[in-house]
């Protein structure tokens, strides 16, 4: 079952009454709403910020981790110290130690000269690892010292070196199924779990869909030069409608489309037409495990079971085709053969899986069956 349209006042309407400015929040840099559920998140936050715990902050891709990361810093007694990031996803691995830890001159080859390392320039601010899932196993015991004992050393070097840091962490992964599988070290993940904050994803959020619509246009109309006066009230109800899957982050990327497109001061719809590319998930409020498994089987259902190509899953999730593999896999969506459908559907059962080619059906009994 879909969700119902929502009947918005016109565009003209919250302009005149400074929508989006009337849904920010002056503790919080670019974070715009007002549902109950930012609210609670935005409390969590407001409680932790001034501690110097631990913050190990959860959400799907495109939520707004690093906002809520930046706001934990500027709300805390560090604020006027260094507020240092690093993902651990955008750094080959022979190349992360050195980042976060530094290293000294010949401690390799290449090394032609000192560096200085992420925890090190943090010393007496705040550090933000995110996407600490993919932080290798091997360096995981390094990060435990460092959050036990606040100590380290550079590569090449025998000297220890003592810092006052402030760890924030995120993550879109499911770390207690990492755990299980042996993927993440437990007593790390402890470390890290002092104080979770969970964001919630955008579909959670529809009565703040209008206010950062509002608040993009004004932002990529004014770098643009453009005037945009109206948003019609079909293409509101539209975004609202809207499954989101990427989050806020796709709202974003969507808005500037459509600004860039307009050219009569009246913003158009840059969300796709065909039915079938609005995917919108069904389940109750639940993990964020269950989650991602429900919205990734609803886009396959939509699709047809196909995963690769320009009217895939993947696509649609705004993925790579071998990440969403990847993560179908973690979450135990496996591939299952045509001719074992009939099976699959007698067993009640996962299938197992097959090659990895991104094309056919991915499936186990929810994706056969309505959840």
């Amino acid at each position: 079952m879909g969700i119902p349209s929502v009947v918005l006042p016109d565009a003209q309407g919250f302009a005149r009454m400074g929508f989006a400015q009337a849904n920010r929040h002056p503790d919080f840099d670019r974070i715009i709403g007002n549902s109950l559920a930012l609210m609670e998140t935005l409390d969590l936050v407001r409680s932790v910020a001034p501690t110097d715990s631990t913050v190990l902050i959860e959400g799907e891709t495109g939520t707004g981790k690093e906002l809520i990361a930046s706001a934990i810093h500027n709300l805390s007694t560090r604020r006027s110290r260094p507020f240092v990031k690093l993902n651990c996803a955008a750094i080959p691995f022979d190349l992360l130690e050195s980042e976060l830890f530094g290293h000294e001159k010949g401690a390799f080859t290449g090394a032609i000269a000192q560096k200085i390392g992420r925890f090190e320039t943090a010393d007496s601010g705040t550090i933000f690892l995110d996407e600490i899932g993919d932080l290798p196993q091997a360096l995981q015991p390094k990060l435990l010292r460092v959050l036990q004992e606040q100590e380290f050393e550079r590569l090449g070097s025998g000297r220890t070196h003592r810092i006052n840091i402030r760890l924030v962490a995120a993550t879109h992964r499911d770390l207690t199924q990492m755990v299980e599988r042996n993927e993440f070290r437990s007593d790390l993940y402890y470390r890290l779990n002092v104080f979770p904050v969970v964001l919630p994803p955008l579909r959670e959020r529809r009565q703040d869909i209008a206010p950062l619509v509002w608040y993009f246009v004004e932002l990529f109309a004014r770098r643009m030069g453009k005037r945009i006066e109206q948003i019609s009230q079909t293409t509101m109800n539209a975004f609202i409608e809207y499954s989101w899957p990427g989050n806020v982050r796709e709202l974003q990327n969507l808005i500037e489309r459509a600004v860039i497109r307009s050219d009569d001061e009246v913003l158009p719809n840059p969300l796709p037409t065909s039915p079938q590319n609005a995917v919108t998930p069904t389940v109750e409020r639940g993990t964020l495990r269950d989650t991602e498994i429900a919205l990734i089987l609803q886009t396959l259902r939509a699709t047809g079971g196909m995963v690769g190509g320009p009217r895939g899953a993947a696509v649609r999730l705004g993925l790579k085709r071998t990440t969403l593999i990847t993560k179908m896999k973690r979450l135990g969506i496996y591939r299952t053969r045509p001719q074992r459908y009939t099976d699959v559907l007698q067993e009640h059962s996962w299938s197992e899986p097959h090659s990895d080619d991104g094309e056919g059906c991915y499936s186990n009994t929810r994706l056969l069956y309505d959840t």
